[in-house]
C-alpha cells in the first residue's frame, strides 16, 4: 500500500503581523497535487492542521475543503488533533467528516476502539491504524486511568504513560497479512526540532524514547517537529515536516510530504517529495549602507542590522527592505548577559535613571530615545 504522511500545516499562521493565508492555499493545493498524481491508499495528517486552538472561520474552511479534496482522490483520509489545535473543536467536526468519509480524532476517548481504525485498499491489502492525538502531561495520567490499566504513580514520567498506552492499542499488531501503522504527535528523544515548535511541547518532560512504539509497527507517521526526518527505533518511525517553513528558524528545512510503501511482508520504502509554493524566509546582514546595495533575496525577510541602535532605524531598513518582517540588531553586536556590564541598583532610582543605565549596558547612546521614554513616563504619570 502507499501512504501519504503530511503534518504541522498550522493554518492561519501570521508571521510578525503579516497574514500567510494566500500561501496555505497554495502549499495545500500543492499537497493535494501531489494525492492526486502518487495515488496513495491512505492520507495521514498527523497534527496541528491548524497555528491556533481559536482557528478563524477561513481557517476552518481551508482545512475542511483540504481534507474533502485529499478523500476525493480516492484515499482514506486520517487527521489527529496536534498540540496547537482544540482536540473538542475538532470532534465537534466529526459528523461532517465521517459523512465526507473522512476519520477525524482530535482528543483521546475514554474507548480506546476509537483510537484503532481498520481499512483496506482497493487491492484489498488490509491496513490497521492506531490514531492518537496529542496529550498533555494532565491528559495522558487521564487516558491511562480510563484505559484500566495499572494505576498510574505520581512519579511515572510523561514517556511512562505514553508507553502504556501505544501497548495498550497495539496490542493487536502481532495479527499476520496486515500493514501495522502508528500516528501521533509528540517529540521522540534524538530528533532534531525544526525551529519554529512551542518550546513547552517539544522540551522539559515531553520527550519520549522511540522505544514507546512497538517493534511490529511497519510504519510510525509523527507530527510536531516541522523538520522532516528518520528516527532511529524499533521499526521505521519518521517525521514528515511542516509542508511551509512557519518561522525564520526554520528557514533551512525542506518543506515536504513524505510518502511510504509498505506491505504486511515487506519493509517501508520511504521518499520526500518537495513542496514548493510558500514564500520562501530568508536573513540578510549587514550595515545600512551593505544593505543599500545589495539585492534582496526572494522572500520574507528577517534583518540583522550591523549597527549600533538608535531611534528610526528600524524605518529606514524597512524603506530599504519593504519585505522585511523582522529587523533586529545583529546579535554579534549585542553584549551577552552578564558580560562585564554593570547591574543597575534598583532602590531608590527613578524609572528613567533605570532605563539610561540599560541603554548604557546595551551600547544604545541615543538621547532621541531617552526623551520618548521619558515622554512616555509622562503620560503615564498623568
Amino acid at each position: 500500500m502507499k501512504i501519504l504522511h503530511t503534518s504541522d500545516w498550522h493554518i492561519g499562521k501570521v508571521l510578525k503581523g503579516q497574514s500567510r493565508a494566500e500561501e496555505h492555499k497554495q502549499v495545500l493545493a500543492g499537497v493535494i497535487e501531489i494525492a492526486r498524481r502518487e495515488q496513495p491508499d491512505l492520507v495521514i495528517v498527523a497534527g496541528d492542521l491548524y497555528d491556533t486552538a481559536a482557528p478563524t472561520a477561513e481557517a476552518t474552511r481551508l482545512v475542511t475543503r483540504a481534507l474533502t479534496a485529499l478523500r476525493r482522490t480516492g484515499a482514506d483520509v486520517v487527521a489527529i488533533g496536534g498540540n496547537h489545535d482544540n482536540g473538542p473543536a475538532l470532534d465537534a467536526l466529526r459528523p461532517w467528516a465521517e459523512a465526507a468519509g473522512i476519520t477525524l480524532r482530535g482528543g483521546v476517548r475514554e474507548d480506546p476502539a476509537e483510537h484503532v481504525i481498520d481499512g483496506s485498499t482497493a487491492d484489498g491489502e488490509r491496513w490497521r491504524l492506531v490514531a492518537l492525538p496529542f496529550l498533555s502531561q494532565r491528559y495522558a495520567v487521564r487516558a491511562v486511568e480510563m484505559y484500566e490499566l495499572t494505576a498510574a504513580e505520581s512519579t511515572q514520567t510523561y514517556a511512562d504513560h505514553l508507553g502504556r498506552i501505544l501497548a495498550r492499542l497495539t496490542e493487536g499488531f502481532d495479527e499476520p497479512d496486515r500493514v501495522h501503522l502508528v500516528t501521533t504527535h509528540l517529540t521522540v528523544v534524538g530528533a532534531a526540532t525544526g525551529g519554529g515548535e512551542r518550546d513547552a511541547h517539544t522540551i522539559m518532560g515531553y520527550a519520549v524514547p522511540a522505544s514507546v512504539f512497538p517493534g511490529t509497527a511497519h510504519y510510525v507517521a509523527l507530527g510536531h517537529l516541522h523538520r522532516a526526518q528518520r528516527v532511529e527505533g524499533p521499526c521505521p518511525i519518521r517525521y514528515s515536516g511542516a509542508p511551509l517553513a512557519v518561522d525564520f528558524g526554520e528557514q533551512e528545512n525542506v518543506p515536504s510530504v513524505t510518502l511510504v510503501e509498505v506491505g504486511a511482508t515487506t519493509a517501508a520504502r520511504v521518499r520526500e517529495e518537495p513542496v514548493t509554493a510558500a514564500t520562501p524566509l530568508r536573513t540578510v546582514r549587514g550595515t545600512l549602507a551593505q544593505l543599500a546595495e545589495i539585492t534582496p533575496p526572494e522572500g520574507w525577510l528577517r534583518v540583522y542590522v550591523r549597527e549600533q541602535p538608535r531611534a528610526g532605524l528600524r524605518e529606514e531598513v524597512q524603506e530599504l527592505l519593504p519585505r522585511a518582517l523582522e529587523i533586529r540588531i545583529d546579535p554579534e553586536l549585542v553584549p551577552a548577559p552578564g558580560s562585564g556590564t554593570r547591574v543597575a541598583q534598583r532602590s531608590g532610582r527613578s524609572p528613567r535613571q533605570l532605563f539610561a543605565d540599560y541603554l548604557d549596558s546595551r551600547g544604545h547612546a541615543d538621547d532621541g530615545v531617552q526623551e520618548l521614554f521619558d515622554e512616555l513616563i509622562e503620560e503615564v504619570d498623568h
